[in-house]
């Protein structure tokens, strides 16, 4: 099976202007991913709007098929590339920290709404989902999601292994002092479930966050198969189904799990 080469959109830097201004750098995105030969963009948490917006939650949320959906479904098939991206998702009266996969026909593949909020502002403004594992199949890998605090939970990992998910998607908003996520849980968490994770931040300064950037495509080795540095970047890396088959045989850790051991943990 072909490796799925994955460009991971690390930017823009601080909060866009408008929703417009992030799809159009989403177009720019996209057009480069494409032309290195890349299958699958992602972005991250909270891409269209910004994640600093305070009361802008309620009025810049969309539904799943809203405006800005449809332009990135646009996007996609006029490139002909898979993309994840983060935004605020409205259904009813709630709203939900989510992430979306748009094919490369433009077909809508699947959306996750976050489970573990972080911090005050997203406790707030959000409703947490209450779905922990959302798939996908994309050039014939089982395509799964978590967001930003989400990946820090190692049930919510390991949840997606026994499911059979070979790409954690990751949109994520990490901020200083925990660069630590970036540099070592994340490779931790490919290697102790035996996954590849995309794990794609935003960097500068936004509000009263600073956001630490050091995106990463970790794989299931605990190698770090590409690396972004602090600014605006886009990073290219390849989720190779052949390794990842390699990599399941030789290390034991899923099939030498005791879960009658683990009852006290629910």
């Amino acid at each position: 099976m072909t490796p799925l080469r994955i460009a991971l959109y690390q930017g823009p830097a601080g909060i866009p202007a408008t929703v417009d201004a992030s799809l159009g750098a989403l177009d720019v995105a996209a057009r480069s991913a494409a032309a290195s030969g890349a299958g699958l963009l992602v972005c991250n948490e909270m891409y269209l709007t910004g994640y600093a917006i305070g009361d802008g939650v309620e009025r810049l949320a969309e539904p799943a098929d809203g405006r800005s959906a449809r332009r990135v479904m646009e996007i996609a098939a006029g490139h002909g590339i898979a993309i994840a991206y983060g935004y605020p998702e409205r259904e009813g009266a709630a709203v939900f920290n989510a992430a979306q996969l748009i094919g490369p026909d433009g077909r809508r593949l699947g959306n996750y709404r976050k489970t573990h909020l972080f911090g005050d502002f997203e406790r707030k403004y959000f409703t947490p989902g209450d779905t922990p594992v959302v798939q996908a199949e994309l050039n014939g890998l089982r395509i799964g999601f978590l967001i930003c605090y989400d990946v820090e939970f190692p049930e919510n990992v390991r949840a997606h292994a026994l499911a059979g998910t070979d790409l954690l998607l990751v949109p994520t908003a990490q901020m200083r002092p925990f660069e630590f996520v970036a540099e070592t849980v994340v490779p931790v968490r490919a290697f102790e479930n035996q996954l590849y994770v995309a794990y794609v931040n935003r960097c500068g300064p936004e509000g009263g966050f600073d956001f630490v950037g050091l995106s990463c495509l970790s794989g299931p080795d605990g190698i770090t198969r590409a690396r972004a540095g602090r600014g605006e970047e886009l990073i290219i890396g390849d989720a190779d189904p052949a390794l990842l088959h390699a990599s399941r045989e030789a290390n034991p850790y899923l099939r030498d799990r005791r879960p009658e051991l683990y009852r006290r943990l629910v």
